[in-house]
C-alpha cells in the first residue's frame, strides 16, 4: 500500500495554506509531520484522509487516484488530541462501534475488539466507562477505535498533547509498538522534536504550508536541507550568527575566528553560521572551543536544566545547560561551543556544510 500526493495544494479564500506538496508514503511507515502551531500539519492530514479536497493536484491511493472520494470510503482512521469516545458507552462499546457501522458479522466484532484492545493493554477495562479510565487509558481507547478497523491509513493528530508528562512518555513508548503491530501508515502531527525523534520513521518538517525537508528522522535531524528546517528540528529553535569566510578563516563574531579547515573550507563570502542549544556550555568543553561573551536577557531554570537567553549583536540566544544557573540580566558570561557542533549556511538558507559532529554520527 502507498499513500501519494502529487503536487496538492490548498486554498482558502484565496489564502495559501498547503503549497503544492509532494509526498509518497510506502506501506507500515511511521511518518512525523513536524512544524509549529499553524505550519499546515493538520490541514495536510485532512487532504490525505479526504476531508478536505486540495486546489490542486491528486491524491493516489495504491496506485488509484482517489482524490473526489468520500472519507467514508477510503479506509482512514484519524485520532485527534481530544479523547473523542462515547462517554455513554463501555470501552468495548467504543471500540466496536466502527464495526458495527460497517455491519460486521457478531463474531468478527467480538474477535477484533478483543484482539485491538489486548494490543492496546485496554483488556481489563473492556467493562468500564471512558470517564472511569486514565487520560492515557482514554486516549488508547480512542486510538483501539480507530484501529480495530484495519484502516490502511491511520492519521494521528498531536494525540499526546492534552497529556501529562508521564502520560506522554508512556504512550510515545507504546506507539512505535501498536504501529509495528497494525502494519498500517501512520502519519503522526507534533510540534516537538524529542517526540519525532523518539517515534523514529521518516520525518516531513513544516513551515508556513510548506513540506521543506522529508526523510528517515535521523537524516532529517542531523544534516537538515536549509536554515528553516534546522530551526524547525530543534528546541528552542537553533541559534544562529552571521559570519564570514576570508581566506585561511572562518569569523564568527568579534574576536572569535576558527580555521577555514575541514567543514569550513568552503569559498570565500557570507554565511550563517547555526548550532543548537544544548551545544551551548558555560564551561570549556576542550581546547579549541569558541567563547563568546554575551550579556544574559533572561535564564528559566527547569529543575535539573536551565535555559540561559543572551544577547549576541543583533541576535538573540538560548544556551541549554545541565544544572541551576540563576544570573542575574544584565551580567556578562562567557559560553563556549565546540566548533565541531556548527553548521553552515549560505545566505539564502541552504545548508553548505552540516556539522562535523553529524557527520560522524
Amino acid at each position: 500500500m502507498t499513500l501519494e500526493l502529487q503536487s496538492v495544494s490548498r486554498m482558502v479564500e484565496g489564502r495559501v495554506h498547503i503549497h503544492p506538496t509532494s509526498l509518497t508514503l510506502q506501506n507500515g511507515s511511521m511518518n512525523v509531520l513536524l512544524g509549529p502551531t499553524l505550519s499546515g500539519k493538520t490541514t495536510l492530514m485532512r487532504l490525505m484522509a479526504g476531508l478536505d479536497q486540495p486546489t490542486t493536484g491528486r491524491v493516489l491511493w495504491n496506485g488509484a487516484d482517489v482524490t473526489g472520494r468520500r472519507v467514508q470510503d477510503r479506509g482512514v482512521a484519524m485520532v485527534y488530541q481530544q479523547f473523542i469516545n462515547y462517554p455513554g458507552l463501555t470501552v468495548y462499546e467504543n471500540i466496536a462501534s466502527p464495526l458495527r457501522i460497517l455491519r460486521r458479522p457478531r463474531a468478527e466484532i467480538d474477535r477484533k475488539v478483543r484482539e485491538t484492545a489486548e494490543m492496546l493493554h485496554l483488556t481489563p477495562m473492556l467493562a468500564r466507562k471512558p470517564l472511569e479510565l486514565s487520560g492515557g487509558q482514554q486516549q488508547r481507547c480512542a486510538l483501539a477505535r480507530a484501529l480495530v478497523k484495519g484502516a490502511g491509513l491511520v492519521l494521528l493528530d498531536e494525540p499526546l498533547a492534552n497529556l501529562d508528562y508521564k502520560l506522554r512518555e508512556e504512550l510515545r513508548v507504546e506507539i512505535p509498538r501498536i504501529f509495528e503491530a497494525s502494519g498500517a501508515i501512520f502519519v503522526y502531527a507534533t510540534t516537538e522534536p524529542e517526540e519525532a525523534l523518539l517515534l523514529g520513521g521518516n520525518a516531513a518538517t513544516m513551515w508556513e504550508g510548506r513540506v521543506t525537508q522529508f526523510g528517515p528522522t535521523p537524516r532529517v535531524y542531523r544534516e537538515p536541507v536549509d536554515a528553516v528546517t534546522a530551526r524547525v528540528f530543534s528546541d528552542p529553535p537553533m541559534n544562529f550568527a552571521p559570519c564570514i569566510k576570508r581566506g585561511p578563516s572562518l569569523d564568527i563574531g568579534p574576536g572569535v575566528i576558527v580555521p577555514a579547515e575541514g567543514a569550513f573550507a568552503v569559498p570565500d563570502g557570507q554565511y550563517l553560521a547555526g548550532f543548537r542549544a544544548n551545544h551551548l556550555c558555560t564551561e570549556r568543553p576542550g581546547a579549541d572551543a569558541l567563547e563568546f561573551r554575551c550579556p544574559v536577557i533572561v535564564t528559566e531554570i527547569t529543575g535539573a536544566q536551565s535555559f540561559i537567553h543572551v544577547g549576541h549583536g543583533d541576535d538573540r540566544w538560548v544556551g541549554l545547560v545541565d544544572g541551576i544557573h540563576d544570573i542575574e540580566p544584565g551580567r556578562q558570561i562567557s559560553l563556549w561551543l565546540d566548533p565541531r557542533h556548527v553548521y553552515l549556511f549560505d545566505a539564502d538558507g541552504s545548508l553548505v556544510a552540516p556539522a562535523a559532529y553529524a557527520r560522524a554520527a
